[in-house]
């Protein structure tokens, strides 16, 4: 399967027409890694890079404990893409896995000649600080 197949499944770039995917796969690198790696750090700052999973499962981890699990068109680190703050998880190969990456450098340059790619991270991030507020919401009715 080509890069431009697997990225097609992603739901931040589904709505990409070939060409785009094809421009797109030509920044992201495969990286195969086996079970027990950890891909990012939660607490350390910002990395560069931006994952999609092609083969393989990975979990995801608040305070040690596992609170997700993600497997093929899941993608992480999209944070990192926009955001120069501290990882709030830590993403942890379940499996062997095949996945690609991108830096952040490269996604800008492509997110700001593919003003649709920016519009739809942009409801991401928007569906995560909704998410946010209502998590917070409820732990604060808990608590009262």
């Amino acid at each position: 399967m080509a890069v431009s197949d697997d990225l097609k499944r992603v739901p931040l770039f589904s709505g990409l027409s070939q060409r785009q995917l094809k421009q797109l796969a030509k920044d992201f690198h495969e990286r195969r890694v086996k079970a027990g790696t950890e891909l990012i750090t939660q607490g350390e700052m910002s990395g560069i890079d931006c994952f999609v999973i092609a083969e393989g499962e990975a979990a995801v981890k608040v305070d040690g404990m596992e609170v997700g699990r993600m497997g093929p068109g899941d993608y992480f680190g999209e944070l990192a893409l926009v955001s120069e703050r501290v990882r709030t998880a830590s993403v942890v190969a379940a499996t062997d896995m095949r996945c690609y990456t991108i830096q952040f450098w490269n996604f800008r340059k492509f997110a700001k000649n593919n003003p649709d790619v920016t519009w739809k991270l942009l409801q991401h991030v928007t569906d995560l600080l909704i998410e946010e507020r209502g998590r917070r919401a409820r732990v604060s009715i808990a608590a009262s």
